[in-house]
């Protein structure tokens, strides 16, 4: 069987979809197509069904896809690393969200690399939930951190922990507001207070007025900025109220650059996932990475 087609098979089968299928390889539409029929034809019974948005695989195409995926990872990971390098030295890609990436997963798998590690190689990106899982699903990356859990059968994922979210502004807000004031009637007391988050929805904010009051905030942003830690910097330097995950926020809240405007009884939650392409923790870089976040983890939670 052409190894060239079941590469193109198995990213069709990622992708769920022809058109982005042949974007990540680099071919045409119709080559894809083609060469998923000669497949097709070589196994004697249908990979996918054609639907209005994309395919989906069949029985078949999803056995097929479970047994040969890890040995093409495999064989493009020789491939990239070229036989010329020290075949020791593995390259770990990781994606997941920059701010607790960058935080806690980077601090914690750089002790496996370097001249005193374990021979990894590390390479990182960051994106939303759906674009890390999407490029794990298309081999872009080895592991993936997401606030959402994987469906189907190709990725798995496990519960990396759950962090908690702090409701913050600078002193002067805090005085201003008052806390027994908030704690007296709610969500009211911070109707004029600005509102600084990552996106124009609001999701911090949202989640937490749905989780804590039972209600929705009233204010727009004030300032939006993609990045939790200059959410936090413009908080702290008196922007608005803002909603943080507790371990941003920690050094801020123990100085006293922000405080800790309401604390629930049951705080707001959000759990990590840790997710992989399902078979690749037969690899021992991947494998031994994945158990090394995990072990981290338990001091995190």
């Amino acid at each position: 069987m052409d190894l060239a087609l079941l590469r193109t098979f198995v990213t069709v089968h990622r992708a769920g979809s022809f058109t982005r299928a042949a974007a990540l390889l680099g071919l045409s539409q119709p080559a894809v197509t083609s060469q998923i029929r000669t497949l097709e034809r070589q196994v004697g019974r249908p990979l996918f069904l054609r639907q209005a948005r994309g395919v989906t695989p069949t029985t078949i195409g999803d056995e097929l896809a479970h047994k040969a995926a890890p040995h093409l990872d495999a064989l493009v990971e020789i491939a990239e690393s070229g036989l010329e390098e020290d075949s020791s030295l593995r390259t770990l890609h990781l994606a997941g969200p920059p701010e607790f990436t960058a935080e806690r997963a980077l601090p914690a798998l750089t002790e496996l690399t370097g001249e005193g590690g374990h021979g990894f190689a590390l390479r990182a990106s960051f994106g939303t939930a759906d674009e890390v899982l999407e490029g794990l699903a298309a081999g872009h990356h080895d592991l993936a951190i997401s606030t959402v859990r994987p469906r189907g059968a190709l990725l798995s994922a496990s519960a990396l922990c759950d962090e908690e979210h702090v409701l913050v502004a600078a002193p002067g807000w805090a005085e201003r507001t008052g806390v027994a004031t908030l704690r007296r009637d709610g969500p009211a007391a911070l109707e004029r207070v600005p509102v600084v988050e990552v996106h124009e929805s609001l999701p911090f904010v949202a989640r937490y007025w749905a989780s804590v009051f039972d209600s929705r905030p009233v204010c727009p942003g004030t300032v939006i900025v993609p990045d939790l830690r200059a959410v936090l910097a413009c908080a702290t330097a008196g922007a608005g109220l803002a909603v943080l995950p507790r371990y941003l926020c920690a050094g801020a809240l123990e100085r006293g650059d922000v405080l800790a405007l309401y604390e629930p009884t049951v705080p707001p939650l959000r759990t990590y996932f840790l997710a992989v392409r399902t078979g690749t923790l037969a690899m021992p870089h991947i494998a031994r990475a994945h158990e090394w976040l995990e072990r981290a983890a338990v001091a995190w939670c």
